[in-house]
């Protein structure tokens, strides 16, 4: 049988629980933030707000350019990745058009092509090393590694190769990340600096390659700064 849910508390550390997938099936609920890894349940810590306002930044970002172009789907934060030993729930993931018919309404059988982990105190060692191993291993074709962590602020990007191996790919001079596996779109390192991050209207229009004088109309409407590449 499933074993009992703990009570509500913020702890320091996860909480961690042995059962089988099927018992996790039976035990978790949409409110429940976990992941089910060989045999193990890993309930997560409440996220801090700036991992927040990265992950809804950049998954809005996506899902607008996603679905303008018809290349896909964009996932948020409970939502299941069943991999071979392990049903992950990434901070953000891709699913690409081809890839589709994996996607159910509760899970996704098998990698996302582009997975986004948001860094945490507490998941450093779990998406840096764990994660990114698996994740090669699986078939993930694009990763993205953010640190959200107060004065480690950073990315990393690892695309797969024809070997089926993770290879680090550097952001641009000027500092912008162009995606492989979701085509044409890009962001500046440089935003997880900011205090506040630029309107997602607005930036969505110039990655998506708007007209200039659209986007300045779009910008006096709303009264923000562009957010230029």
């Amino acid at each position: 049988m499933a074993q009992t849910r703990p009570a509500f508390q913020r702890p320091d550390t996860e909480i961690r629980l042995r059962m089988s997938y099927e018992e996790f099936l039976e035990w978790a609920d949409e409110d429940v933030h976990a992941e089910w890894v060989n045999g193990e349940v890993i309930v997560f810590m409440p996220p801090k707000n700036r991992h927040q306002e990265i992950v809804t930044f950049l998954a809005t970002l996506m899902r607008l350019y996603a679905d303008f172009f018809n290349l896909g789907k964009v996932l948020v934060a409970p939502f299941e990745m069943r991999l071979t030993n392990s049903a992950r729930e990434p901070d953000i993931l891709f699913v690409a058009r081809e890839s589709l018919p994996r996607l159910t309404q509760e899970r996704l059988q098998g990698p996302a092509d582009l997975v986004v982990e948001v860094v945490s105190e507490y998941s450093v060692g779990r998406d840096r090393v764990e994660k990114l191993l698996e994740y090669q291993t699986e078939g993930v074709r694009e990763y993205w590694l953010i640190d959200s962590r107060p004065g480690k602020a950073g990315a990393e990007f690892f695309v797969r190769d024809a070997q089926g191996k993770f290879n680090p790919v550097p952001a641009d001079e000027g500092g912008v990340y162009r995606s492989t596996v979701l085509a044409g779109f890009w962001w500046r390192l440089d935003w997880l600096y900011a205090d506040e991050f630029p309107d997602t209207l607005l930036t969505f229009a110039e990655i998506a390659g708007f007209p200039a004088e659209v986007v300045e109309t779009l910008r006096q409407m709303g009264g923000r700064e562009r957010a230029t590449d």
